[in-house]
């Protein structure tokens, strides 16, 4: 492998590709569901949505890289998958410049959303990029403290779903709410995975994830919550097809201690997030018809 192209592989991993499903599902589900509340659907205000969340993630993932390892949370011992700053194929200061502008990226992305639903649009798009910094940046950075698993919840589950369905209708209901919750909460998931498996380091750098203020009995509890809650909530039947999987990593957290192994279970969190998205559409979609 020549050195460009490790260069541009340092880069694509440190996007983290396999998360990236996680900025683009809240939208498109959210507008799938207002169309029976919508004459016209407005396609191009629901790509600029995306494309704003997509950017805001990617941002947040490498900011994230840059302060985990000038944090000491990234070592070369970490047990996670290895990222593009902590194997040195690229500096800090290259990942923390390329963070902020994904940021100012979303934030052009998102003009066209401000012109359409006005200050609160502005308001919301204005707070997700700052918690996107903030999510491992700043003086109390979230993912330190413990609110990684809320902000998540909230920015790529209730806030994009709602957004997108009140892009298309001027309105928010309790179908949106629960779509919302059922998303966040499954995009969570591997976020709290990640957190059990990391618990021994992170508490060495006082990275104070839920996993580490409570212990792993509680994490793991946590894991199950998130997995389960989804399908216990929803009122579509499809999506229970992807139970199985959730059983699986349930399983699998309660019966192997945090290692490398969990690195399956974090795989397997994004199939089964994709797995009750398409189930979701599908289900939706025959409604419908």
């Amino acid at each position: 492998m020549n050195e460009r192209t490790s260069v541009t592989s340092a880069w694509f991993i440190s996007t983290r590709p396999k998360t990236l499903l996680l900025s683009i599902f809240p939208f498109a589900l959210g507008t799938l569901l207002a169309i029976p509340a919508t004459i016209i659907i407005n396609w191009p205000l629901m790509l600029f949505a995306m494309l704003s969340a997509f950017c805001i993630q990617i941002g947040t993932n490498l900011i994230n890289d840059a302060f985990d390892v000038q944090r000491g949370a990234d070592t070369k011992s970490r047990l996670g998958p290895k990222r593009g700053v902590q194997n040195g194929a690229l500096s800090v200061n290259q990942v923390y410049r390329a963070g902020l502008f994904c940021f100012a990226l979303a934030l052009l992305f998102g003009i066209p959303l401000v012109v359409e639903g006005g200050l609160i649009i502005l308001l919301l798009l204005v707070i997700s990029v700052i918690c996107g910094y903030i999510y491992t940046g700043g003086p109390v950075p979230l993912a330190y403290h413990g609110l990684g698993e809320l902000f998540v919840t909230l920015f790529f589950g209730l806030a994009a779903t709602l957004a997108a369905y009140f892009f298309q209708t001027g309105e928010v209901n309790v179908h949106a709410v629960l779509l919302g919750l059922q998303l966040g909460l499954l995009a969570t998931l591997p976020i709290a995975i990640n957190n059990l498996r990391d618990i021994v380091d992170d508490a060495k750098v006082n990275k104070r994830t839920l996993a580490v203020r409570f212990g792993e009995t509680c994490a793991r509890i946590e894991i199950t919550a998130l997995a389960l809650t989804p399908f216990l909530i929803g009122q579509q039947w499809l999506p229970l097809l992807a139970l199985p999987i959730a059983y699986k990593i349930i399983h699998g957290v309660w019966t192997v201690e945090p290692s490398k192994a969990y690195n399956r279970f974090l795989g397997m969190s994004m199939v089964l997030y994709l797995a009750f998205c398409v189930l979701w559409s599908l289900t939706f979609l025959l409604r419908l018809s």
